[in-house]
């Protein structure tokens, strides 16, 4: 058997919601990403694997691709007829990138779904997920700063990050940077190491980044580069904030905020098919000068 101290990540997915390329977008990136001989290859939507010891695995956030990052990802795929490595999922938000790849996993397979009680109601309350044969998938309700193990060994705790509610359940103008049960990040411990997995996040407190201080790995919304990076591009109308995400740049972005931490592997995800950080140019050059990593589908770290 392999050390139970070496936990491991994977990046399944590194990008946004609509992936890279987004299917009915040609700005820089996704023709990039498009091109054969491209060094900017196609990205899934956001997720992470981690495991302690090679076999046994825990998702967090189920994306609309895990079929793709399965197949793409061989210590995630069946050992024998009718067989997962995958133990569990754990959402961190009811966002449609996070939430839809419940709907590939619906091939009678057991493994628990753990979630806050906001968004395990999102799922309740749409009969699609049905599909989900209840007699093998159980969903397992946590309450905010609540220890659970979604494998054996690996501490993790749920824990509210300024955000609002999915899209699909706006009715007006939301509420933003509201802190409680629709958005929330993840911490993980196991022998000593501590993580964190932050995919969406408005805003940044001082509790926050200080929570964050001296951890082995963070992994953090990097969806905008700019907050009004969409409306500049010609392919929105909303800013980064509004959607529920703080940009990466500015005197209130994340990298001045989290750049400072004395974190050993500071890594970017959840990037939108727009942000510039895709490619070599000055932005890129200013994220890694903080210290910080761009994710790419596929990278992985050993704790």
């Amino acid at each position: 058997m392999k050390n139970t101290s070496d936990l491991r990540v994977v990046v399944l997915g590194a990008a946004a919601g609509g992936g890279l390329p987004q299917w009915n977008c040609g700005c820089r990136n996704c023709s990039a990403a498009r091109e054969p001989g491209s060094s900017l290859r196609p990205q899934t939507q956001s997720s992470l694997a981690v495991s302690l010891d090679g076999e046994a695995w825990a998702i967090f956030n189920a994306s609309p691709d895990i079929r793709q990052q399965i197949q793409d990802n061989r210590a995630l795929q069946p050992r024998r007829l009718r067989h997962s490595p995958i133990n569990s999922l754990v959402l961190t938000n009811g966002d449609i990138d996070h939430l839809a790849g419940l709907l590939v996993l619906r091939e009678k397979q057991p493994f628990t779904v753990f979630a806050t009680g906001a968004v395990a109601e999102v799922i309740a309350d749409n009969p699609v997920f049905g599909v989900l044969d209840p007699g093998l998938v159980s969903t397992r309700v946590v309450a905010i700063e609540e220890p659970f193990f979604p494998l054996p060994g690996l501490e993790a705790r749920l824990f509210a990050v300024p955000g609002k509610v999915p899209l699909f359940l706006e009715d007006g103008d939301p509420e933003l940077e509201v802190e409680g049960e629709q958005t929330v990040g993840l911490e993980l411990r196991a022998d000593g190491k501590r993580l964190y997995y932050i995919p969406g996040c408005g805003a940044l407190s001082d509790r926050l980044v200080a929570r964050l201080e001296g951890a082995d790995a963070l992994f953090f919304d990097g969806t905008l580069f700019s907050d009004d990076e969409m409306i500049a591009a010609g392919v929105g109308q909303k800013t980064g904030r509004r959607m529920g995400h703080m940009p990466i740049a500015g005197e209130d972005g994340s990298l001045k905020a989290l750049g400072p931490l004395k974190v050993p592997r500071k890594i970017y995800v959840h990037i939108n098919n727009t942000n510039p950080i895709w490619q070599a140019g000055p932005e890129r050059e200013q994220v890694e000068g903080h210290g910080f990593e761009v994710g790419f589908d596929g990278i992985e770290i050993r704790l």
